[in-house]
């Protein structure tokens, strides 16, 4: 889709009733200070786990980018992305446990935070009424209400705010995705997609411990409840409790969903429900090994599938897309895309292929750019918000046992209170969210 046409349609959809068009009608973005072509970009981190430790090293393959403090609440994670950022650029960053003191820094043009979801709105707004730039890993907030108040901080401080989904800046989706748009499928009716994992098992039945040295464990849990310390509950695995996360739906699923909505455009379901459970795995996690989505657009049908433990997708992917249309059929995954026509239909010969690129470079050099430009990334926090929140509707159906309307203007369930609660959630004081419809 280009982006004269993402912008009609976003004008049109109820999506751009529900927010402003922040990165699709030329809303022009402010600056803090002005980024010159020959400036250094200087960035403060925020959460130095694996995937924050991976994200500063893409930022500093760039040579016009400084990462001059670091944040987390574990020492030792800090500690091993000190020693990268010291071989990259020959110094050592400072270092501290509270994330406001790397927002309070007037040097930076941008923050990156990669830390659990439920630390990732209040840190993005505060840099966004800071005058900061944001790079924020996917989903965009852990609940609805979260990305909600990260769009309209985003919107109200005219910042740049790219989602850390690295597949929209992959050239094979691009690619695969321009195919599908030039209507080589004929009318498309279902589209499915599917992350089968048999990396991700059981993490066992540890017992509740005291954090371990180095460690600010109740700044770690922030606004989330107060629990005992129990290292599966910890780095990584965090993911996989409701305190936190939203499991495979809202870790797999949203770089899923999000080419799934990129090749049929921004439109939220009109129904979805959703069945699941934990099947297999016997520890003290909570979301499901197991779960489906069916998501009900006007004029076709989604399908999210996920397992813990194995199995292969089909083609033998163990994640990917299917767009399935009167024509033919395209299959996209990690390792590239491939064109299927239907046995009865004449035309293009069926072809594959591959790519091994990896897209993260090219989706932070994108945010580097956006910075100078402030024009809107590829994953703005308006498309970052909407794609979380259909990967969210499917956990809030799953957990209620119910099917899930949504209303996209209100952003509310109208025909599930449990599901509608579950939109925020509470906030454990202090901590308060800025901009927050439904946060208590």
């Amino acid at each position: 889709m280009s982006d004269n046409s993402r912008r009609s349609f976003l004008k049109r959809s109820s999506l751009a009733v529900a927010v402003s068009a922040l990165g699709g009608s030329g809303f022009a973005m402010g600056t803090r200070r002005k980024v010159s072509a020959n400036d250094k970009i200087v960035i403060g981190a925020i959460g130095c786990g694996g995937m924050g430790r991976g994200d500063i090293a893409a930022f500093l393959h760039n040579d016009d980018v400084e990462c001059p403090i670091i944040c987390d609440v574990d020492d030792a994670m800090m500690g091993e992305a000190a020693k990268l950022i010291e071989g990259r650029r020959g110094y050592t960053p400072e270092m501290v446990r509270d994330f406001r003191r790397v927002i309070d820094r007037k040097d930076l043009d941008a923050v990156l935070v990669a830390t659990p979801d439920h630390w990732h709105a209040l840190p993005t707004v505060y840099a966004c009424q800071a005058g900061k730039d944001v790079y924020c890993e996917k989903p965009l907030g852990k609940t609805i209400d979260e990305g909600r108040a990260m769009l309209d901080a985003a919107k109200e401080n005219k910042r740049v705010v790219q989602m850390g989904t690295q597949w929209r800046s992959g050239e094979h989706y691009q690619e695969a995705i321009d195919f599908i748009h030039s209507g080589n499928l004929g009318k498309i009716r279902l589209v499915r997609a599917w992350a089968y994992l048999d990396w991700v098992g059981g993490i066992g039945n540890p017992p509740d411990e005291a954090p371990p040295q180095g460690v600010d464990y109740d700044l770690w849990l922030g606004p989330a409840a107060e629990r005992p310390f129990n290292k599966n509950r910890f780095h990584f695995n965090f993911r996989w409790f409701w305190d936190y996360a939203g499991g495979l739906m809202t870790d797999w699923g949203v770089h899923l969903l999000n080419v799934c909505q990129w090749g049929m455009g921004y439109e939220m379901p009109q129904r979805v429900s959703a069945t699941g459970g934990r099947f297999v795995l016997d520890d003290n996690s909570e979301t499901p090994d197991t779960q489906a989505a069916l998501y009900e657009f006007k004029d076709y049908t989604l399908i999210f599938e996920q397992q813990m433990l194995g199995g292969l997708g089909p083609g033998g992917h163990p994640h990917g897309m299917l767009f399935c249309g009167t024509e033919a059929t395209v299959r996209i995954h990690e390792g590239g895309w491939e064109y299927i026509p239907e046995p009865k239909k004449t035309g293009l010969e069926a072809f594959q292929k591959e790519s091994t690129a990896d897209a993260r470079p090219a989706h932070i050099r994108n945010f580097l750019d956006c910075i100078r430009s402030r024009e809107a990334p590829v994953m703005d926090v308006e498309v970052g918000h909407f794609v979380s929140t259909v990967a969210h509707l499917g956990n809030l159906a799953l957990r209620t046992k119910a099917e899930v309307h949504w209303d996209a203007v209100t952003e509310r369930v109208t025909n599930n209170a449990e599901a509608d609660a579950l939109v925020g959630c509470p906030y454990r004081a202090p901590w308060t969210l800025p901009y927050s419809r439904r946060t208590g």
